[in-house]
């Protein structure tokens, strides 16, 4: 693997400015710097965002993740459905629980959960699917086998599938709030849903196993310390205010390379007719990938790997051969995406592309 490098045209940046340092001097300014009103604030937004009853702020996108497990009851003997082509997280949390995932294969084009791979690795022990809605493309999340879904939404914010917005879509979901996601907190993760008994689950697993409907007075279990500051949240309360301005410009960008990459051999991203794509990422398929992607950095062009084959990691080696997971881990490659990007910028990105893709 190419190591990254600094670049003259970065991979990303967080799209925060005056509005955020505004709503961050308001929190410093009260001195509550957590369990503040500003995480109710984040997550009152969001859950309009997504079109559910509850969202719940948690201190990242694995945190969330880890909760929601936990939240379905899922423990030892229990069987998780998780695509073999993801950030190790959505894996590593269900071991965490103590329960068993198993990968399933996923569609090397969409790079999504193949709903046939999966409908072959449902047992008795099979508790849930853990469906990632991969680089922000949703996933056909109907075509899956009639068990609860967990949405891996973490790349999906502003993303919508048959008219609904992703993070509605399952019985619960999760999102990310990383620095390289269309909403950022810096580090910070949400859970939301429609069922107001997961929800009050969630909320007292993130905060000690305190018990929200005994208004924190009795702790009936054991949890964690997952709590997302007012800090954080007030970073990201401008940017959900704004979320459909950001994600029109990600789609300005990604209209752009669509235009000047159509004629190289280069796979694009792109949703199903209907769908909006989240575009946490731009992330295009290319023969020679690690050779394209050195190629790529020499030119002053941040770029990175999609993300992760889990049966070529260590944790995960022993479930045997995922021929699409290979073809999307060997082919996937991440173009700079950001609001920051000009016209010049993307010349400069497809110019260098077309050296190395392009017959010669």
């Amino acid at each position: 693997m190419v190591p990254e490098q600094a670049a003259d045209i970065r991979l990303a940046w967080p799209e925060v400015g005056e509005d955020e340092l505004a709503e961050v001097r308001e929190v410093i300014g009260t001195g509550q710097l957590t369990m503040g009103p500003k995480v109710a604030e984040f997550e009152s937004l969001l859950a309009g965002a997504t079109g559910t009853s509850h969202a719940v702020a948690v201190s990242s996108g694995t945190a969330a993740l880890h909760v929601a497990v936990l939240a379905l009851g899922i423990g030892p003997g229990d069987e998780v459905l998780v695509p073999a082509y993801t950030f190790p997280a959505t894996a590593n949390v269900v071991a965490l629980a103590g329960a068993r995932p198993v990968l399933v294969d996923v569609d090397p084009v969409t790079m999504n959960i193949d709903p046939e791979d999966c409908a072959r690795r449902v047992t008795g022990r099979t508790k849930a699917v853990l469906a990632v809605h991969l680089f922000g493309r949703p996933a056909r999340l109907e075509e899956l086998p009639d068990v609860p879904v967990l949405e891996d939404a973490a790349g999906a914010l502003g993303a919508s599938h048959r008219g609904r917005p992703c993070g509605s879509l399952g019985l619960l979901a999760c999102f990310s709030f990383h620095p390289r996601k269309i909403v950022t907190t810096g580090e910070g993760g949400a859970v939301t849903t429609d069922d107001a008994e997961i929800a009050e689950s969630i909320r007292s697993l993130r905060h000690h196993g305190w018990s929200p409907s005994a208004a924190y007075v009795d702790m009936p279990a054991p949890a964690f310390n997952y709590r997302l500051s007012d800090v954080l949240a007030a970073l990201g309360i401008p940017q959900l205010r704004r979320l459909d301005t950001l994600l029109a410009e990600r789609e300005r960008v990604a209209a752009g390379y669509a235009e000047r990459l159509a004629h190289l051999d280069v796979t694009l991203p792109q949703a199903d007719a209907g769908d909006r794509h989240g575009l946490q990422a731009y992330v295009v398929q290319v023969d020679r990938r690690d050779e394209v992607m050195a190629g790529l950095r020499s030119e002053g062009v941040g770029c990175q790997i999609g993300t992760y084959a889990l049966h070529r990691l260590g944790a995960y080696r022993d479930q045997g051969g995922f021929p699409g997971a290979d073809a999307a881990f060997e082919r996937a490659l991440a173009l700079p995406l950001h609001g920051r990007l000009a016209e010049a910028d993307l010349d400069r990105v497809a110019a260098a592309l077309d050296k190395l893709v392009s017959p010669h």
